[in-house]
């Protein structure tokens, strides 16, 4: 399939991609073991782009030259799709995934326009606004990866992009602290209207009872598109891929659950996932999926065309 390629070098890129994955996407790492060897380094391939893009944005440079890598980097995407002579050595393994599993240029490109939304914008009105940029920079994710996986019905589409919203949404609660600090604050300016919690007091770190309160709508909210996306899960392919994400499902929203835990203190701590309780969700997730029951879809032509 990928004569073009020199097998030797396409190797050592899977494997730069790889390790980009172990050091950055712990969580994601360690659920990408019960994939088959093929679709687990087409996902660090996958995600090897999607890191190095979000680094453009926030790697510390100026607006206007991290403008200008970003615009670099869709020249890029076209000499890749293009199959040009002009595409950087190092975006092989991405070339070798999207040739493979047939993935539409256009899920690349809206998630980097959500990466410049980060550049452009550091408050949301509404949740609407704030569910586009979900969904460019984590729902593309996740249709992107059902080209990988494979999926038997198209309806499941819909339940990618809501996994990708309730995933970025447990990011950003996870992060509120750590956001403030850096000027950012991704909950919408209609919430903290709504429970009377000021910008003032969210950058000053005041954990009142209004604070909980908009913490508990909010966590709720990213259930609700947890429970949502969890009907998609049974069209994936059941070779590991239905397993993975069951896993990555599960684990994420743990983070919710550590929040609560701690009484929403999301500024003097990261809420995580400890080991222990990765292995526990681990084995939850696998007696739930039914892994006695193999079945396999085959992959489809998926249309970019997906929110609805």
């Amino acid at each position: 399939m990928n004569g073009f390629l020199d097998e030797r070098e396409l190797r050592a890129n899977y494997e730069q991609c790889k390790a980009v994955t172990r050091r950055y996407a712990r969580t994601f790492y360690f659920a990408s073991h019960v994939l088959p060897a093929e679709k687990r380094r087409a996902a660090y391939a996958v995600y090897a782009f999607c890191r190095y893009a979000d680094e453009l944005a926030d790697g510390g440079q100026s607006r206007h030259h991290a403008r200008l890598h970003l615009s670099a980097l869709r020249d890029q995407l076209r000499y890749l799709y293009n199959r040009s002579s002009h595409m950087d050595k190092r975006l092989r393994a991405l070339l070798d995934t999207v040739v493979r599993y047939h993935i539409p240029q256009e899920y690349f490109l809206d998630l980097l326009r959500g990466v410049e939304m980060d550049l452009d914008r550091q408050r949301f009105a509404t949740f609407a606004e704030l569910r586009e940029y979900c969904y460019c920079v984590a729902s593309t994710v996740g249709l992107i990866m059902t080209h990988i996986f494979g999926v038997a019905d198209r309806k499941a589409l819909r339940q990618a992009v809501d996994l990708g919203i309730a995933m970025q949404l447990t990011n950003i609660l996870r992060d509120v602290g750590e956001d403030a600090r850096r000027g950012r604050i991704y909950i919408p300016q209609e919430d903290l209207e709504r429970f009377s919690y000021s910008e003032q007091e969210l950058i000053a770190h005041v954990r009142n009872e209004n604070f909980r309160r908009l913490m508990q709508h909010n966590i709720a909210r990213a259930r609700e598109y947890y429970q949502s996306a969890d009907a998609g899960i049974p069209f994936l392919t059941n070779d590991g891929s239905r397993f993975c994400v069951r896993l990555m499902r599960r684990t994420y929203a743990a983070i919710l659950d550590d929040i609560e835990q701690h009484d929403y203190d999301v500024f003097d701590r990261r809420a995580f996932v400890p080991t222990w309780r990765k292995m526990h969700l681990a084995c939850r997730a696998f007696f739930t999926n039914g892994a006695s029951h193999l079945t396999v879809a085959e992959p489809i032509e998926l249309s970019a065309q997906h929110q609805g």
